[in-house]
Parts: C-alpha cells; structure tokens; sequence
C-alpha cells in the first residue's frame, strides 16, 4: 500500500471527529476495503484509533501532520531561503541528504519526517520514530570554508535548539557535549533531542555539513522502555502541547542565525551562550574514547573551537575532540 493513502486519511481524521469508513471512501473515490487497509497500516505506525461499528473510525490522541505551508508560514520572509521537503515515511532524514550533498541539491535544503524508520545516531546507535511521537529533521547547510574549519558546529546547533526550546517556554533545557539536549528529571538527566552531524567536502575547500536532529515530542510508554537511555519528551516538559510545524519553524530560524553567526567567526563567538547550558560544568566525568581508553576528571568547559577541557589529577587539563561522556556516579 502507498504510504500517501494512510496519511490522507489520518489528515481526515486529524478534527478528532468519527468518520465512517463510507464518507472516507467516497472523499477519496475508492472502495471501503482500501481505507480499512490504510487504517490497519495506520496502527502498524503506532496511531490508536477507535472503530465503532455504525460510526466509523476516530483518533485516540490528536495528530498534527507536517505541512510546509505550516512551516513557512512560522519562518516569514526567510522561507524563501530554504528548500524545504516533507516525508509521510522515511528510513533516514540524514542519508537522504548526504546522497544529494554530493550533487547539486540547494543549500539550505531540509527533509523532515513524523515516521522514520532506519534513524541514524552517534556511534551508529539506531533512531526510531513512531508516528507523532517524533520530530526528525535533517538540514543541508553548505561552508565556503573545508571541513576542518567546522569544529564546534555541533555544539552551535545545540544553542540553536536551546534558544527554540525557550520561545515555546522550555526553559529548563541543558546541553551535553558535544550534541545532546537534556532536561533535569528529579535526580535524572534526561535526553530530550540528540543531533547528528555528517560531513562532506574536503579539509581546505568547499564543504557541506548534513545537521539531522531528533526530538521527543510525545513518547509513548512502549517507546519509553524501548530506549537505552533516559529519555523525557516536550509534552512532559511544556505546558501547552507543541505544535510540530511551529516548533520545525522556529528551529529552522533559530538555525539559520546561528549558523549565519558560526559562518563568520566560528563557535568561538558561541561559546559563552554555550557554557550557560553545560549540564557537566565542573563535575566529575568519565569520557570514552573511541579506542577503549576512558578519562575520568572535572568538566572545565569547551575550548574556542568546542573541544571538551577535563582536569585530571595527574595531567591537568586536556582537551578531547570526540568521545562519549557520562557523568560519574558518587
């Protein structure tokens, strides 16, 4: 079954009203069995809808689809510089793009999707998103300057996701070197929204960076205890229900200043607004390398080009460009 069929019919359900399998059929011109098809489709993405026999069929929980216009509309004037595409399904926002970096495809290019399927994190962790639980994204932003001089760049993007986080009156939101945003739980720290950066180009010249980004918008209990790591949601976290082409919106603004900020001097011009939101600042950490060697010292910040700064007893400071930090348990 085309993925298009199930998505219009959501749409028609999205007024939270019942809908007869009938009047559903008739509005698309085709027979009752495809859109009992398109609903079973529908359940096997996540969505929960009551069917009634004399009555037809209704959402459980509300869903806002994606819709560029929606999106636009909240990005005003600057619409006009993005490229914007949306995906009822996709296995993976970033692989998409990383495919068309290497053609001609627009800067400023975004794919975004509700159902991703093959999510792509650090490390090859996988990234899943079921229906309306999730908003994943994916921007292609394009550097006069090489690949070597984009040092930090995930670090930018969280303070763009921060300052979006905040307009919608998440103010709570912390970040977690190098590209994770978490909310303070009671005792926990909880991972709200993950970034994955993916570079194309060469170290001197021209280079393209392909930001994807995933947010928890409203996980579901299943979902919740599927994830190997603590995890908190917007829905959990705001006091209204957050509307995803107006969050999508605001983060592709706030995206567009702060990387228009970092084009021109680099994250050293960030790094202040960054320190603000550092969850481990002068904590005791322990920092994997990718080679099976661990750190264990006091978070002391970032460097001017985003470099994580620990102090250790018998080394004082060092400063690392990669690796996976933990906060270490007293």
């Amino acid at each position: 079954m085309q993925h298009s069929l199930v998505f219009k019919v959501l749409d028609v359900l999205s007024d939270g009203k019942f809908h007869s399998g009938e009047s559903i059929a008739k509005t698309f011109d085709i027979s009752r069995v495809s859109i009992w098809n398109a609903i079973k489709k529908a359940e096997e993405f996540g969505v929960e809808i009551y069917s009634v026999r004399g009555r037809g069929y209704k959402l459980i929980q509300p869903i806002t689809l994606l819709k560029k216009s929606s999106i636009q509309q909240v990005m005003g004037e600057i619409h006009h510089w993005f490229n914007i595409e949306i995906f009822d399904v996709m296995e993976s926002t970033n692989s998409y793009l990383m495919e068309k970096a290497s053609a001609d495809h627009p800067h400023a290019s975004v794919a975004a999707t509700l159902i991703q399927t093959k999510g792509r994190g650090r490390r090859g962790r996988s990234w899943q998103s079921a229906l309306g639980e999730s908003l994943t994204f994916s921007l292609l932003w394009r550097f006069n300057g090489g690949a070597a001089t984009l040092s930090g760049l995930s670090l930018a993007v969280g303070i763009a996701l921060i300052r979006s986080f905040h307009r919608f009156g998440v103010m709570g939101a912390l970040l977690k070197w190098p590209n994770d945003v978490l909310i303070q739980d009671g005792s926990q720290y909880k991972k709200l929204a993950g970034i994955l950066i993916e570079l194309q180009g060469d170290m001197e010249g021209q280079s393209s960076a392909v930001i994807g980004i995933g947010i928890n918008l409203k996980l579901s209990k299943k979902s919740l205890s599927h994830i190997d790591q603590p995890a908190i949601d917007l829905t959990s976290v705001s006091v209204e229900e957050i509307n995803p082409n107006e969050l999508l919106g605001q983060i592709l603004k706030d995206l567009a200043d702060v990387l228009g900020q970092f084009n021109i001097s680099k994250f050293s011009s960030l790094k202040e607004e960054w320190m603000t939101y550092h969850v481990y600042q002068h904590q005791t950490v322990t920092l994997s390398l990718g080679d099976g060697r661990s750190v264990t010292g006091l978070a002391q910040g970032v460097t001017e080009d985003g470099a994580l700064m620990i102090e250790t007893p018998s080394n004082g400071i060092e400063t690392f460009s990669s690796g996976e930090i933990t906060l270490r348990k007293a």
